[in-house]
């Protein structure tokens, strides 16, 4: 866990050296106030003489309040940066493993790693972090300090503050346990919602509803009872050290009181000033101590939330980050594309494509036609490794199962009928496939797909709001959306399914000049049920039967638009 404090940068190192400096700031606080009280009392000094000492106290004591404040702050834009750093770990290996398909582990325990667990390490690097170093190394310094003033105040801080961290140690450990096994049915209880929520028309069906919920009760009562055996403890651990802490003031402040009145001979020598000195600084002692407890559990809590992330994605040793998008309209040489006995089966074990091949050179064209639901769909789906399959696509000379994510997402855009459209403006839905996009780059694309010729007629233009799912959108402007994204981008394979089956014909001819003029020197396939699409193509091939069979006459057709061309 410790190796993720280098994504926590400048903000994290100063974090953790601020209240250092607020200590020694303190120490001379303490000194400056016992001197006032000092020559107050003991000397008879007059206000108006230690009216420039008391200001010094004053403005010892903003700067301390300033350098908390701002110790606080750069904690939290650490954690923060941790935590950002660690969800693109989590969620470039989700991506990468594929296991939104329905595989292992549940999507429950995936959510709750990537927004629960890693939210739960924050307080460890904003507060127990900075309190920890704060612990090791104040306490000693505050002795050190003390050592001139009395000796034996000196050794009774030496001797008690190090028993405050090993009882503590011993109180962790049974909160240590209880946290791991709190963080576990946390995991389990989100995995089990999300797969009676999943599966609920089905529970409905078979009458089984009830039985469900009683099982979410029963896993929640579960989480219940842990989270309260984790806090007795922490409670526990606090309540060791402020008997601790306790004892050791009260044993300053005995110890001073009787060598003032001559019961101690040890120390007569101790002046006024040096005792409130050592008074003042007494609560200071374990006053690190009483923040490291404070957050004592944000430790526990933090390394439990680590052991159940690294359940999903391995050791973090090695913390893999995103790399920022490439900058829009990067040129892609264009992409072969190679397809060896090609099977994919459905659960059932009916094959839906039944050992399909297929070669196509980079920079061709080729349309696909077939009946709905002869599999399609299905073959982009293999092609862009978004289902299982069996047999070889190859993607210039190399399988895509060994492509790298981040390079396949380069050499392969996809689009279906149902584009993705979120919730968000129309300029941030067409920015989403290349977010460095300049406005110029945006506007530009959305030109390019006719995404403009709707726009135009509203208020607010592309900063217009679309719904979830492009609620407001009908559905060939979704496509156009998709359509932009493509533009702003430079894939060498593209695979389009039905790219205008919503538009009218003038939209359509339009749109598909633009679409083969973007794909001229890149390879495109073209799904679709179009003859006039298929005919724009350098050649088109019909799926029937699990395999692609070759169309001489939508070839011909190719070829006479391209003598018309010319």
């Amino acid at each position: 866990m410790m190796d993720l404090r280098r994504h926590g940068g400048f903000a994290l190192r100063l974090a953790i050296g601020l209240p250092l400096v607020g200590g020694i700031l303190l120490v001379a606080q303490a000194l400056v106030l016992a001197n006032i009280l000092g020559r107050v009392i003991q000397e008879g000094a007059a206000v108006a003489t230690v009216t420039p000492l008391v200001l010094a106290v004053a403005a010892i004591l903003l700067v301390r309040i300033a350098i908390g404040v701002t110790g606080e702050q750069a904690g939290q834009i650490a954690a923060e940066k941790i935590k950002l750093a660690l969800r693109h770990a989590l969620f470039a290996h989700e991506i990468e493993k594929r296991n939104g398909l329905g595989l292992a582990p549940a999507s429950g325990a995936i959510a709750t790693a990537i927004v629960d667990q890693t939210e739960a390490i924050e307080a460890f690097f904003a507060r127990y972090l900075p309190a920890m170093i704060g612990a090791v190394f104040l306490p000693i310094a505050f002795a050190v300090v003390l050592f001139p003033v009395d000796w034996i105040i000196a050794l009774l801080f030496l001797f008690t503050a190090p028993a405050i961290p090993l009882f503590m140690a011993l109180a962790g450990m049974g909160a240590q346990t209880a946290t791991d096994r709190q963080a576990n049915a946390l995991s389990r209880l989100s995995a089990y919602f999300a797969d009676r929520l999943r599966g609920i028309v089905t529970l409905k069906l078979f009458g089984r509803e009830q039985d469900a919920i009683a099982d979410v009760h029963k896993a929640s009562e579960d989480l219940r009872r842990r989270t309260n055996r984790v806090l007795v403890i922490a409670f526990l651990s606090s309540a060791i050290l402020e008997f601790f802490a306790a004892l050791g003031v009260a044993g300053v402040a005995l110890y001073v009181g009787l060598t003032y009145l001559g019961f101690l001979p040890f120390h007569p020598e101790l002046t006024l000033t040096m005792g409130f000195f050592a008074l003042l600084m007494a609560p200071e002692v374990y006053q690190p101590l009483r923040q490291l407890a404070a957050h004592y559990h944000d430790r526990a809590a933090a390394r439990s939330a680590i052991e159940q992330i690294e359940n999903q994605i391995g050791k973090l040793d090695a913390l893999t980050i995103l790399q920022p998008a490439k900058s829009p309209l990067i040129r892609i040489n264009a992409a072969a594309l190679a397809i060896e006995d090609l099977t994919v089966k459905t659960s059932s074990g009916r094959a839906i494509l039944d050992d399909l091949n297929l070669s196509l050179s980079a920079s061709q064209s080729l349309a696909i036609m077939g009946e709905s639901g002869i599999g399609k769909t299905t073959l982009m789906r293999a092609i862009a490794r978004l289902i299982p399959y069996e047999g070889q696509i190859l993607i210039d000379g190399t399988e895509t199962c060994e492509l790298p994510e981040a390079q396949l997402c380069q050499r392969l855009a996809a689009i279906t009928q149902k584009p993705r459209i979120f919730h968000g403006t129309l300029y941030d839905n067409i920015r989403f496939a290349a977010p460095q996009a300049s406005d110029e780059a945006v506007h530009t694309a959305a030109c390019r797909a006719r995404v403009m010729d709707f726009v135009s007629d509203m208020p607010e233009g592309l900063d217009t709001l679309v719904g979830e799912g492009g609620e407001g959108l009908s559905g060939g402007q979704a496509q156009r959306i998709a359509l932009a994204r493509l533009f702003l981008i430079g894939p060498g394979l593209i695979i389009l399914d039905e790219p205008t089956a919503h538009l009218d014909p003038e939209t359509e001819a339009a749109v598909l000049d633009e679409i083969f003029a973007f794909a001229a020197g890149r390879t495109l396939i073209v799904l679709t049920h179009s003859r006039s699409v298929a005919a724009r193509a350098d050649k088109a091939m019909r799926l029937a039967g699990g395999k692609l069979h070759t169309m001489p006459h939508m070839r011909s057709a190719a070829a006479n638009k391209e003598e018309h061309r010319a």
